[in-house]
């Protein structure tokens, strides 16, 4: 166990650092700043992921019932925005993927310092941790050093050597991709029995309920074209796996049951998303993910892939 706890642990540090290099190599500064300069939208997109939606977690988590384990992997997850395949959506349904891609970056970066805060406090309110806090300064730490570090290096690089960036964003997205199946696999490796317990239980019930609140939240608290409302509702429930595995792996050693639970909730979200995405994809005509709400700052077309990876 000791072995797959440390092949856990180096999976996912690679998938971590990975998805942000990844992210930073796809994103371009003038896109960011365009998107920054959008005070309304970034306040109301900030408190959706921020506020809202971990406040959903948790109340969804109470309203079914959960077990310990459950509600812990539940607000850990809705505690954690701007998952990297949230951008992938975006492209499946064809919505505003250079405003809506470039928000999810910002969403993980302000998330690698906000979420042990707010995992904190809703566990508290919970009262399933009994005494027990999460290690705010090691999370900090451990979270916004494999998720800022990378992405500023990878930005750097995009834009002094888009060339380069170009190069290396293919390759570097297949690591994360790579890496988030071996985080999974190790993960549900070491807890198939409660895997297999979660079967039939209201733990999914309440996952697949969080994931449709948490999307009509993201779209509702946005402001903007219905294209762009539909594309904050699709990356608002697919939130970023890194945060809530580092936290069970920190605070919780690895626990096999709040691990089982917190992939179970990570798949739900994705089967639940994608279908919608899709069906909104096929009411949409080819061209409308090259038309952004928020036109860049430069002349420059839009990116031949917007930043994302495995979730």
């Amino acid at each position: 166990m000791d072995l797959v706890t440390a092949a856990f642990n180096v999976a996912l540090v690679a998938f971590i650092t990975s998805t942000m290099l990844a992210a930073g190599l796809g994103t371009r500064i003038a896109d960011l700043v365009a998107v920054l300069r959008r005070g309304s939208l970034l306040a109301l997109v900030l408190a959706a992921n921020l506020v809202v939606v971990p406040l959903l977690g948790w109340g969804v988590a109470w309203l079914f019932g959960l077990s310990t384990a459950a509600t812990i992997a539940l607000i850990l997850v809705a505690s954690s925005p701007g998952a990297p395949f949230g951008a992938k959506v975006a492209m499946i349904q064809r919505g505003d993927v250079i405003t809506g891609s470039t928000l999810q970056v910002v969403l993980a970066a302000v998330g690698s310092v906000s979420f042990p805060f707010t995992a904190n406090v809703l566990i508290g309110w919970a009262g399933v941790g009994g005494d027990l806090a999460l290690p705010v300064g090691d999370l900090v730490r451990s979270v916004a050093i494999l998720q800022l570090v990378p992405f500023a290096v990878g930005l750097a690089l995009r834009h002094w050597s888009s060339d380069t960036a170009t190069r290396w964003e293919a390759s570097t997205q297949r690591v994360s991709s790579l890496s988030f199946v071996a985080v999974l696999v190790l993960g549900l490796g070491s807890s198939w029995e409660q895997i297999v317990s979660l079967l039939g239980s209201r733990t999914l019930l309440a996952a697949g309920t969080f994931t449709v609140l948490a999307a009509l939240a993201g779209g509702l608290l946005a402001s903007g074209s219905a294209v762009l409302r539909t594309t904050m509702g699709g990356i608002a429930p697919l939130r970023n796996a890194g945060p809530a595995f580092a936290a069970v792996a920190i605070a919780f050693d690895s626990d096999p049951e709040i691990l089982a639970a917190l992939s179970g909730i990570l798949l739900v979200g994705l089967v639940v998303s994608l279908p919608v995405a899709a069906r909104l994809a096929s009411a949409r005509p080819e061209s409308s993910d090259t038309a952004p709400d928020v036109q860049p700052l430069t002349g420059q077309g839009s990116p031949s892939e917007a930043p994302a990876s495995g979730r």
